[in-house]
């Protein structure tokens, strides 16, 4: 397959492989839409659980206080009753203050309940719009869950269907460049680009002169030493900045694995590269 016929292939392939990736980048963003409603879910799950528990504990409170009132009026009315039995100015003193005292316990008593009943009141009012909340919310996860099966499948078919034109388009073209090519368009989402005059136009990098004319030959595909990036070659008006090829010097040291190394090793966009990365390819400034 000539030069030409590949490169023209990996353009196409260029348009399919982002769009793949971009597709795959939004099915990994669907779910992190869902886990904010489940999050919130679970939150309002565990603070109606902690309601409920003060719910029950003020329940409990409210029962002690009527037993005490009971107790309370059970002593008042003993006293009251007692009232029919007294022989003595004395005795009716203490029974009158024994009557007094169950009296304004009582009333104590009955102003704690009517504060309990009040808050209870309020509580179940604030459970009742918790437990609203979390079936809303409930039935809003449901649904977006929904929403969203559906739409990653929508996208798995999409990506099914430019998983065939990468196939078709990567056929005929070596198993290494594409890749290369795949890593490269993963990262940069552009993974051919012109040479023009020998600036990179991916990198903006200056590239030697006489890895630029093997690049404008076209008779073979070339990796920008900078970004790894593929070159085309593009004619500019002002070829006047291309240099000659005694001021470059040669990249005959430079092979394809020179080109391109694990991500983490890739130099991307360094606009202040100095002279010594070129003698380290055996090139002078």
């Amino acid at each position: 397959m000539q030069t030409t016929e590949i490169l023209g292939k990996l353009k196409d392939l260029q348009e399919v492989l982002a769009e793949k990736y971009r597709i795959e980048a939004k099915m990994e963003e669907l779910p992190k839409s869902l886990s904010g409603s489940l999050e919130s879910l679970e939150q309002f799950k565990k603070e109606y659980i902690e309601k409920n528990a003060e719910f029950e504990t003020e329940k409990e409170k409210l029962t002690a206080l009527k037993a005490d009132l009971a107790e309370a009026e059970k002593e008042r009315e003993a006293g009251e009753k007692g009232m029919d039995n007294i022989s003595t100015h004395r005795e009716y003193e203490l029974l009158d203050k024994q009557i007094t005292e169950a009296q304004e316990h009582e009333t104590e008593i009955r102003k704690e309940i009517q504060k309990e009943e009040k808050l209870i009141a309020e509580m179940e009012d604030s459970l009742k719009d918790s437990l609203q909340l979390i079936q809303s919310t409930e039935s809003e996860v449901n649904e977006n869950k929904s929403s969203l099966d559906s739409e990653i499948e929508s996208y798995k078919k999409e990506i099914s269907e430019l998983e065939v034109k990468e196939a078709d388009l990567s056929e005929g073209i070596d198993g290494e460049t594409i890749i290369k090519f795949q890593r490269i368009i993963k990262r940069n989402k552009e993974g051919l680009v012109a040479v023009r005059g020998n600036v990179c136009s991916g990198c903006h990098m200056i590239l030697p002169a006489q890895f630029a004319n093997e690049v404008r030959k076209n008779e073979k595909i070339l990796f920008c030493p900078y970004c790894s990036r593929i070159l085309t070659y593009e004619e500019t008006e002002d070829e006047s900045e291309y240099y000659s090829m005694d001021e470059a010097g040669s990249l005959s040291d430079l092979d394809d694995e020179d080109l391109i190394e694990d991500d983490e090793d890739l130099i991307e966009d360094d606009e202040d590269q100095d002279s010594s990365d070129m003698k380290s390819m055996g090139y002078d400034e």
